[in-house]
């Protein structure tokens, strides 16, 4: 079985019908599953058991879950486990705050259980490629191409030494390239990476998307032929942007 099938997922919701429709979902799809129903018991579970992606409501009636974000995100003590955000609320002020506090999707109500199986894989694809032993390890850095770099644990990336302000689908195009430097990236599988099974997107979409990666790279001082295309394939990290097709 693959990663995602062996994968411990941790629930935290304060609704029972949501909370039963879940873990139906994710157990009949091959996941083992552990349920919480506030702040108290989800902080238990986790301290407690090995957790490899909590799926968590932000209201909760013993707190935020903003607060456990935090929590989980600053000890040291916490090895980084991914967390797909459930919320009623759906304006971009409140994702944006979800995915800077640590966050790594976010999920508004209401929703299928299959789109948050599709989710939870996704996620945990890109985890585990940012992971030197998988699901569990310590997030080995994903070796820099100057002038490009990412940080899978802070999620952010840097480009001749300046932050780059990157959208979520951005950050993950980017860390895709770079976690396989001259690795050729179809159009298929930059989708199934960044967004999962299950979403409908368009090549036009990804061309549209790297467009405005480089365009940021640019204007951070480096060389946004860094991300080359290579004609009726996909996208490559170049070793020599010099001589790479960006068209």
């Amino acid at each position: 079985m693959g990663h995602t099938m062996t994968a411990r997922i941790l629930l935290v919701e304060d609704e029972p019908a949501i909370l039963e429709s879940l873990a139906y979902v994710l157990s009949r799809d091959g996941f083992t599953v552990a349920t919480a129903k506030n702040a108290a018991e989800a902080a238990a579970v986790a301290a407690n058991g090995s957790v490899d992606l909590v799926v968590l409501d932000l209201m909760l009636p013993d707190g935020s879950g903003f607060d456990l974000i935090r929590g989980w995100r600053g000890s040291a003590s916490n090895r980084p486990m991914p967390i797909i955000v459930l919320s009623s609320r759906d304006a971009e002020a409140d994702r944006v705050a979800a995915l800077e506090s640590g966050a790594d999707d976010y999920v508004t109500k209401p929703f299928s259980p299959r789109e948050i199986v599709a989710r939870v894989r996704a996620v945990l694809r890109r985890s585990a490629s940012s992971n030197a032993g998988g699901a569990g390890a310590t997030p080995a850095p994903i070796k820099p191409v100057p002038p490009l770099s990412t940080d899978a644990r802070t999620r952010r990336a840097e480009a001749s030494g300046r932050a780059l302000d990157l959208t979520r689908v951005e950050f993950d195009l980017l860390a895709t390239l770079l976690g396989s430097p001259g690795r050729v990236f179809t159009r298929a599988e930059l989708i199934d990476r960044v967004w999962g099974d299950g979403f409908r997107i368009t090549d036009r979409t990804i061309d549209s998307h790297v467009k405005a990666l480089r365009k940021k790279i640019g204007e951070a001082g480096a060389e946004p032929s860094w991300i080359e295309t290579v004609r009726g394939v996909g996208y490559r990290l170049t070793d020599d942007p010099a001589s790479a097709e960006t068209t």
